[in-house]
């Protein structure tokens, strides 16, 4: 096979690195082929809320001050809960990031007194203080946490596979009666799966059994059109996420969402600003434009975010590393798990992908203590919106397994190139053999 086409002038890359990935390519066409299907699916999806809703210029119009009467506002929180299932959304640029849209709403659903229940294990790393959760050294400190609100939280343990413990949340769940249910949909930083759809509609079974009262609330980052449905359709009551990851399609400048049943919803949004006031207060500054069109490129952006993981998947699997999910399995969401081994060949891998950025290429990324994690994180990250997940992006905490997780891609060939860099940056630094 001719592989010349990836030869200088463009990048050097070694010729047996480029056989290896013209077969990786190769096996993952029938998992492309899947991918384009769900991504044609949620694309008519998208684009019929457009059209239900009769979506014009007018909603693109810039408010300033209280932005009471925001009419595109109004409109793409009505769109955004139309394409997710949803009775009712709150989809704000004002929301920093998806710990803050998750933040909203455990604080605006949760009560004194009220329990936590956490039932996919250890939560993403930034939401331990949000809940507050005592620190390496045992402390605990009075920053307004649910703790410091005397909301309980308990924790289920993922099983010996890395899977939900359904008799644990069984039996914790006729036990505590929990105000809230939550479900990680993403694996964050461990090794576990992700959860499809599927996965989830079988712990939401059980908590209705067991505990009907609850609030199921699912953290969806990094989840949004990766499948053909979402949490909310199999019985999640609330759910959130960030807009620099999937549902901004590479556009939005910034911003999450909080969609779900209308009553918590409202909830929300007294959080959100204040109570009395809520979602009518919130000027929109322009940004209703680039959220609008984010979530109309949003499905094809993640089809392409999931093929660059498919390949990374394929490749590195062929270069004999552990790989999750593998190039042929269902994934749920567009992050890929490389287990690496040693902190030199996750450093290597980092650097080599951040070459490939067509922001700040030339950077050279290190380990560095990150605000709100436990261990030092690197990040490759050259994004054209600063931290944004849906570009091609590596990170991960430097500890065992030294596992790498990447994510994105605004398009598959830049992707892929990425992926190559990453692989090539560990073989000059005889770190991968071929």
């Amino acid at each position: 096979m001719n592989v010349s086409y990836m030869k200088p002038p463009f990048f050097k890359f070694d010729e047996r690195l480029l056989a290896v990935s013209e077969a990786a390519h190769k096996a993952a066409k029938s998992a492309f082929d899947e991918i384009d299907r769900v991504t044609e699916y949620n694309q008519q999806k998208v684009l019929a809320a457009f059209i239900d809703n009769r979506v014009s210029e007018t909603h693109f119009v810039s408010t300033t001050g209280y932005g009471y009467g925001d009419r595109g506002r109004d409109t793409l929180d009505t769109v955004f809960a139309q394409v997710m299932g949803a009775q009712d959304a709150l989809v704000r640029h004002s929301i920093v990031s998806g710990t803050h849209a998750i933040a909203i709403a455990l604080f605006g659903v949760l009560r004194p007194g009220d329990t936590l229940l956490t039932v996919t294990g250890a939560p993403y790393d930034t939401l331990e203080k949000v809940i507050g959760l005592d620190d390496s050294s045992g402390r605990h400190e009075d920053i307004g946490s649910l703790r410091d609100y005397d909301i309980n939280y308990k924790q289920i343990e993922l099983n010996s596979d890395g899977h939900p413990d359904m008799p644990a949340i069984s039996d914790a769940l006729a036990d505590i009666k929990p105000k809230m249910v939550h479900i990680q949909r993403s694996r964050g930083y461990n090794t576990r799966p992700s959860l499809c759809v599927d996965v989830i509609g079988d712990i939401v079974v059980e908590v209705r059994k067991h505990s009907p009262q609850s609030v199921i609330f699912i953290d969806n980052c990094y989840g949004e059109f990766a499948e053909r449905e979402e949490p909310i359709a199999v019985g999640a009551d609330l759910m959130a996420g960030s807009l620099i990851k999937n549902p901004g399609g590479g556009i939005a400048d910034n911003g999450g969402y909080i969609c779900g049943r209308s009553d918590l919803i409202e909830q929300c949004a007294y959080r959100m600003t204040t109570p009395g006031l809520g979602r009518e207060v919130g000027a929109s500054l322009g940004h209703n434009r680039s959220l609008y069109m984010g979530l109309f490129n949003a499905p094809h952006v993640v089809g392409e975010a999931m093929k660059t993981a498919v390949y990374c998947s394929s490749l590195f699997s062929m270069l004999g590393f552990e790989v999750s999910p593998t190039a042929d399995e269902t994934r749920a969401d567009i992050i890929q798990m490389i287990k690496l081994g040693t902190p030199e060949a996750l450093i290597a891998f980092c650097q080599g992908m951040q070459k490939g950025a067509p922001v700040d290429s030339f950077v050279v990324p290190y380990p560095w203590e990150m605000p709100g994690y436990e261990n030092e994180v690197i990040m490759a990250a050259g994004a054209f919106t600063m931290g944004s997940s849906i570009e091609l992006s590596a990170d991960a905490p430097l500890r065992e397994p030294y596992a790498a997780y990447m994510q994105g891609g605004l398009n598959f060939h830049s992707g892929k190139i990425g992926v190559l860099l990453a692989a090539q940056s560990m073989l000059e630094k005889g770190l991968l053999t071929l």
